[in-house]
């Protein structure tokens, strides 16, 4: 098993940081600059980021792009349905690797695929808190358990609302985190 290197999850973070400050900076600026009624795009803004979480989870590689777009809507907008909105789209988009599972022969996911065994373990033993769990924490990828789920032919509505209560309360905690950074820096107040 390899170590963690924290040097380079340290980098990720900062860029992280910098990246949902700009994005939320420049959203800013926009609305400001061009004296536009944010009340009037409310709901446009909750269906992009719903929108953009369920791509952003559909696709093979992740992007934070999701998260930085939800912090930058809460600094405007309801921060819990922004992280209702989100939530929502990134568990629909969790089900392309559920379905990835669920059509695929044992064959064609090797067993070696690291952390595989220990997942399938978890979601053996303990179902629908396992993916929960697996979906909040930000360490193992979520793609291995929708993997498991769908090779364990786990129950498809049970795996959704597994995903939204490990989402939603994750990304709560992510949009008042990074508006706390955010605030912090004080070219972006």
């Amino acid at each position: 098993m390899k170590k963690i290197n924290w040097f380079k999850l340290g980098i990720i973070f900062v860029l992280f940081v910098i990246f949902s400050a700009v994005v939320a900076y420049a959203t800013q600026i926009v609305f400001t600059s061009f004296h536009l009624p944010i009340h009037r795009y409310e709901p446009a803004a909750y269906l992009t980021i719903f929108l953009v979480a369920l791509v952003v989870n559909l696709s093979l590689i992740p992007l934070p792009f999701a998260v930085s777009l939800m912090i930058a809507a809460a600094a405007i907008w309801n921060p819990i349905l922004v992280a209702l909105a989100g939530s929502l789209g990134a568990s629909l988009g969790e089900m392309s690797y559920y379905y990835l599972g669920y059509l695929s022969k044992k064959v064609a996911i090797p067993d070696d695929i690291i952390g595989y065994q220990t997942v399938k373990s978890w979601v053996d033993k303990y179902g629908m808190w396992a993916i929960a769990f697996l979906s909040f924490q930000p360490v193992i990828p979520m793609e291995i358990g929708g993997l498991v789920a769908g090779l364990a032919k786990y129950p498809l509505g049970k795996f959704l609302i597994a995903l939204w209560i490990g989402k939603f309360p994750k990304y709560i905690i992510l949009i008042y985190l990074g508006s706390a950074l955010m605030h912090l820096i004080p070219v972006l107040r």
